[in-house]
């Protein structure tokens, strides 16, 4: 249990209750509904929502396989393209990408088609009775992927396709990385995360080690030493602070540390609860905080941001469902202070007013407060600088304190591969880390056959 919270009561409703909370947030859709709603696409032939899929999925097409109640096929055209195609069909922001490019996507028509629901209906239903994708003949290679998250899954996946050998190095319990412990649980239900990891694995050719932490157990020069190649899908494991005294006081938490415990416990009416709930932050980890306070049932749920609505890095669809679920959304404030009550826990929170000053965020001079029995930060996550601190990931170029790739995903050490949250690339989207995986093992095999030609 998450100790900084033990103080806090638990949900006043009972487990089955608080269960159905949690509950689907977009029901799948059923066999007609998915005929209609696939009638409605053009076939475009330009496409334009496959410029705007970032695993270039061939969405026309997948569609298509649909209106002709070829579901397998149409499973076997997503997966093809992106093999966690399920879990980003329920986690992508389709709205801002592949919908969004919808030509439908206009005011005579009022609504895009709707792809993700379209590809989920595929998957769900496509009743696959092996692996649709076989393995190539051995190669004899061996590549060693750090981190079970969607980047190295996908990576792993791509290399197995190819007959090479891979072992997945993973720091926590479970595959699966942010779809497992980071991801709203009314997104990701029924253990979705780890059904995919099952069926990603039975390509074959993939072994995971658990409890395998680059920086503690585990060192890149050894892996680079013991491997014909390495793959970095490390994400981005520590949190950023608000940089203000009593920031480590009972009652204040990284929003991350409590979905994780969330997300894997089996009773949620054994949950610490905050009946007065303040969410640091603006993007989509800050508003899965706040609604899911919001749908365990605390009184009062605020969310703030230090700069307007038009910045925030969620979705004005995110920013829809925390409305829907009764959060109150705050902008141009700034934490000032934590306040504490007189046995030291948090009682609320100062905040400063700001505004833009000839472009610059600046301070208005006006302050306000408020209260709050829980104080959760979500400001964005960061390197874990421990990961990288052997002598071979000290020479790993950097932008800033993410690491630096080409555009086939190779690092500055000759054999080493990243991709995922950990790169400088794209916009820490699952389905953007996929992409980098399955990028980046292609450029791995076809890295390693030109050495066996060569040889």
């Amino acid at each position: 249990m998450i100790d900084a919270l033990n103080h806090l009561p638990h949900p006043r409703g009972g487990a089955e209750q608080l269960a159905e909370q949690f509950g689907d947030l977009a029901p799948p859709l059923t066999a007609r509904q998915a005929a209609v709603e696939s009638s409605r696409c053009l076939y475009c032939f330009d496409a334009p929502c496959v410029n705007a899929c970032p695993s270039d999925i061939d969405i026309p097409s997948f569609i298509h396989r649909i209106s002709d109640e070829n579901l397998q096929g149409a499973a076997e055209r997503i997966l093809s393209a992106n093999i966690l195609g399920g879990s980003c069909a329920r986690v992508c922001p389709t709205e801002i990408l592949c919908e969004q490019a919808c030509v439908r996507n206009n005011a005579q028509e009022c609504a895009p088609v709707l792809i993700g629901q379209l590809q989920r209906y595929a998957l769900d239903n496509a009743g696959f009775s092996e692996h649709p994708f076989k393995r190539s003949p051995a190669s004899g290679k061996r590549i060693a992927v750090v981190g079970a998250g969607p980047a190295g899954l996908s990576c792993a996946h791509r290399l197995a396709m190819h007959g090479h050998d891979v072992v997945i190095f993973e720091a926590r319990d479970k595959s699966g990385g942010l779809n497992e412990y980071g991801i709203a649980r009314y997104k990701l239900v029924d253990d979705y995360a780890q059904r995919e990891v099952e069926f990603l694995l039975g390509i074959g050719g993939i072994e995971i080690r658990h409890g395998q932490r680059l920086g503690d157990n585990l060192s890149l020069s050894e892996l680079h030493q013991q491997y014909d190649s390495v793959f970095l899908g490390l994400g981005l494991n520590a949190v950023r602070q608000l940089g203000l005294p009593d920031e480590q006081a009972p009652g204040l938490l990284a929003a991350t540390d409590y979905i994780r415990e969330l997300r894997q416990t089996d009773d949620l009416s054994q949950l610490p609860l905050a009946d007065r709930c303040l969410v640091i932050g603006a993007g989509n980890t800050a508003i899965d905080m706040a609604v899911q306070m919001s749908r365990l049932g605390a009184r009062d749920v605020n969310l703030v941001y230090r700069r307007g609505h038009a910045d925030m890095g969620a979705t004005e669809h995110e920013q829809d469902i925390a409305k829907a679920n009764q959060v109150r959304l705050h902008t141009w404030a700034r934490p000032d202070a934590v306040l504490l009550d007189d046995n030291g826990r948090v009682r609320g929170m100062r905040f400063a007013r700001t505004g833009l000053v000839e472009g610059r965020l600046s301070d208005t001079g006006e302050n306000f407060e408020l209260a709050a029995d829980a104080i959760f930060t979500a400001i964005g996550q960061c390197f874990d600088e421990h990961s990288l601190s052997d002598p071979l990931a000290a020479q790993l170029a950097r932008d800033g304190e993410r690491i630096r790739v080409d555009a086939s995903m190779c690092t500055s050490v000759p054999g080493v591969y990243a991709g995922g949250d950990c790169t400088a690339l794209g916009q820490d989207l699952t389905v953007q880390a996929v992409q980098h995986g399955k990028l980046a093992a292609e450029a791995i095999h076809a890295q390693l056959m030109l050495n066996v030609e060569a040889a």
